[in-house]
């Protein structure tokens, strides 16, 4: 009789696993696509940018692939995620709708006829939220925190002094080259094309008024941008050098050298800066050269009568941002301003 029970048991426990395995099938992860995710770049208060590279399908055609994220450990496609097409390769994926200050967990996803498979997860945590500054033209800036400073995330653009007076705009070559006073100009006097993008381009003489900035604001010191980039120089995140953490991850001239802010976008702007390649104005004939190439900042810091203190930065370059040791440090050159939070 015992035996006979031992049977049935067996009988029983066999059919109950059949019926689980048919309606809980296991997916082999052999037939599974297999992919690797992209490392998490470009990271802002609600944006990022990712992606993954599959490498198989396990012989049946991927139709979708994506990456997905959730606050969990391992996100699922039944979480916040992309569609970015089919088929193997590798794929970039924007991501968006995060909450800022919040830690994630993203990875790729590939779907086949036989399940889903995934690519290991990425960790971020989303830039904090911080308000707004406006200027007295009424135009609204970002802001960010970057070590123990807040930088405006935008370059100025500002027409008018934070009393009101307005900014003299000099569109003329030789007018601009003939300067010794305070002025402004929009890249080849095309306000439609370069304001909101690239902002506005001053001398130095209207950085000397100490009235460019919002109340509240200045204009960097040579000291204060050296700050920033020892801070970026050791907290790199998924950038490669000072440049790159600082660079947008648009609009830059490309390049194929690895380390050059042209090259490979993807992994610029770890610091959320979105530093932009706004060109700039000529001293000795007032022509516009080099949007998309360089950018230049200019340094609250004179040098002489005739020069101030300005960083650079180029879509070639492998180093980090710098101060230019040419003698071109005119204060009737034409560049970008960015603002730093008073203390």
């Amino acid at each position: 009789m015992k035996t006979i029970r031992n049977y049935v048991i067996t009988f029983l426990v066999l059919i109950v696993s059949m019926a689980f395995t048919a309606c809980n099938p296991i997916v082999k992860t052999e037939l599974l696509p297999v992919l690797t995710t992209t490392e998490v770049s470009a990271i802002t208060q609600t944006t990022s940018t990712s992606g993954g590279n599959i490498t198989s399908d396990a012989g049946s055609s991927v139709t979708v692939r994506g990456v997905c994220w959730s606050t969990k450990v391992s996100p699922t496609v039944a979480d916040s995620k992309t569609t970015d097409g089919g088929g193997i390769g590798s794929f970039t994926s924007s991501i968006t709708g995060l909450a800022a200050g919040t830690t994630y967990y993203v990875r790729a996803y590939a779907t086949n006829s036989s399940g889903t498979g995934y690519g290991g997860a990425y960790q971020i945590t989303t830039l904090v939220a911080y308000p707004t500054v406006t200027d007295a033209d009424g135009n609204v800036y970002h802001t960010i925190s970057i070590g123990t400073q807040v930088w405006m995330v935008e370059n100025l653009k500002t027409t008018k002094y934070n009393d009101g007076t307005a900014i003299p705009l000099v569109t003329a070559n030789t007018a601009w080259t003939a300067l010794l006073t305070p002025a402004y100009c929009w890249y080849n006097n095309d306000v439609n094309t370069y304001k909101a993008t690239y902002g506005a381009l001053y001398n130095w003489y209207a950085v000397n008024t100490a009235k460019l900035a919002p109340i509240g604001w200045h204009i960097p010191t040579y000291d204060e941008w050296t700050t920033l980039k020892n801070y970026v120089a050791a907290n790199l995140g998924t950038s490669l050098n000072a440049d790159k953490a600082l660079a947008a991850t648009t609009n830059w001239t490309a390049s194929t050298t690895t380390g050059n802010i042209g090259c490979n976008l993807i992994l610029n702007n770890s610091t959320g800066f979105s530093a932009l390649p706004s060109g700039k104005r000529h001293y000795d004939n007032g022509t516009f050269v080099d949007i998309g190439n360089n950018l230049h900042w200019w340094c609250a810091t004179e040098i002489n009568t005739s020069s101030a203190k300005f960083w650079y930065m180029s879509y070639d370059s492998s180093m980090q941002i710098y101060p230019q040791p040419y003698n071109d440090h005119s204060k009737s050159l034409g560049f970008s301003v960015r603002c730093v939070k008073d203390n």
